[in-house]
């Protein structure tokens, strides 16, 4: 019996307990309901506005990017670097979307794609500007941003900058065809700048990896010219 009565007074603490904090909670709604209700209009208005631009801003200005870079992509095909970088007075160039459509995927698109296109036209400076800027979410994409960039900095005379390029490029998408072409760039850069041993180490990682690669089959031969040189 006394033990029935110990658990019917815990119960009725319990009880007694939720019952404070419910009334507590009622309590502190009262007192501060305006700043509540301001909180909560502000969290609404922020969310809507979200997807109000969302909806009726960014969308409609990532298609009217998308449109308006179409005929640069095609003089880009064609190998009509210039037209597409600049347009050709009728149409767009990736230059002119970057700036227009400026937070777009499709201008961020258009960085890679004039980065390239100056890499064609000797602009290489330019190359590396616009390439730096891309910001790819494709890694394969983003490999190759960097391998080019490699290759602008190779014609501008910085080889160790340029080796570093082409190895992160090899990384960056590990691949049985690219990564074998740049980790050899990447060597070869390297045994330019005078760092046999990153030459070696990159030559080495072709045979590991990439042994039935075109560059595979021959790597042999750069591994023994690196290594001499650093006897």
């Amino acid at each position: 019996m006394a033990k029935q009565n110990v658990v019917k007074n815990e119960g009725d603490e319990r009880l007694e307990s939720i019952e404070s904090t419910l009334s507590n909670a009622e309590l502190f709604v009262e007192k501060n309901q305006k700043a509540i209700v301001i909180v909560l209009s502000v969290v609404i208005v922020a969310v809507l506005a979200f997807f109000g631009v969302k909806k009726f801003y960014l969308e409609p200005r990532e298609e009217n990017a998308q449109k308006a870079i179409y005929h640069a992509e095609q003089y880009f095909e064609n190998d009509n670097f210039t037209s597409a970088l600049n347009g050709d007075g009728n149409y767009l160039g990736f230059v002119d979307v970057i700036n227009e459509f400026g937070g777009t995927k499709t201008a961020n698109l258009a960085k890679y794609y004039a980065g390239i296109c100056y890499l064609n036209t000797g602009d290489f400076n330019n190359a590396i500007n616009y390439l730096k800027d891309f910001n790819g979410k494709d890694v394969m994409l983003t490999s190759l941003a960097l391998g080019a960039m490699g290759d602008a900095n190779m014609e501008l005379g910085n080889v160790a900058e340029a080796a570093k390029c082409y190895e992160s490029a090899a990384l960056k998408s590990a691949n049985g065809f690219t990564s074998p072409m740049y980790l050899l760039r990447a060597g070869m850069a390297y045994e330019m700048a005078g760092n046999y041993q990153k030459a070696v180490d990159a030559y080495k990682k072709i045979k590991a990896d990439y042994p039935t690669s075109n560059e595979g089959f021959s790597i042999e031969k750069y591994i023994a010219r690196a290594q001499s040189e650093m006897k």
